[in-house]
């Protein structure tokens, strides 16, 4: 009978770590700053030294797998970030937990121009290609498995949503982003072969992904 209390406290006390801490405007607030310095970084990967005055068009056309990257990335955070305001908006608040699960998307959206730049940069080349493609996808594949988590933990048991909403717009939301997660590891797959292919592939996710959510 001496336990009851001590047990009593510690369920109380697991309980308040996971109660809500943030409201859900300063979560998207930050969170939006993030994305648009990460989209805004991928931008100045474009670059052509000043050599090719003579050859400008060329030097531009060259730079096809940097722009096909920069597409791929662009549409993956614009899908990431449109996602994130409709899982943020509906949801009650934010507690420790979904603080947790937030910073590590973020982590790896801010981390995403490294292999955009990869990809830009390798593509070409046959030394290179395989690894510049495999990490890209792999990095594309942690964002889509760690968005989905986010909004699993949101809406599992209702934890963080209106007592009101109904389990099939939960299943409904669920569809527009678990659909990724199977096709990145097909494009992984196809990176060892194909990887210009698979970069390519890349690119028409992330757009039917994007298209999807808008």
């Amino acid at each position: 009978m001496a336990e009851h209390p001590q047990t009593s406290l510690d369920e109380h006390s697991e309980r308040a770590a996971d109660e809500v801490v943030l409201a859900t405007s300063r979560l998207e607030a930050f969170s939006d700053g993030v994305f648009a310095i990460a989209i805004t970084l991928l931008v100045l990967d474009l670059v052509i030294g000043p050599g090719a005055r003579g050859h400008l068009l060329r030097a531009m056309a060259d730079l096809w797998p940097s722009y096909l990257a920069y597409a791929t990335s662009f549409f993956m955070i614009g899908l990431v970030w449109m996602g994130h305001h409709v899982m943020v908006s509906i949801s009650t608040g934010v507690d420790r937990r979904l603080m947790k699960i937030n910073l590590a998307l973020l982590f790896a959206v801010a981390f995403l121009p490294f292999p955009t730049r990869l990809l830009g940069e390798f593509i070409t080349s046959s030394a290179a290609e395989r690894v510049a493609a495999v990490f890209y996808g792999f990095w594309m594949l942690l964002i889509s498995v760690i968005l989905t988590a986010m909004w699993r933990y949101i809406s599992n048991g209702h934890r963080l949503l209106p007592d009101d909403f109904r389990q099939a717009r939960i299943d409904h939301i669920a569809r527009y982003f678990q659909p990724n997660i199977g096709l990145y590891g097909f494009a992984i797959a196809l990176a060892f072969i194909l990887p210009r292919v698979a970069a390519a592939l890349f690119l028409i996710i992330a757009v039917v992904g994007f298209i999807r959510v808008a």
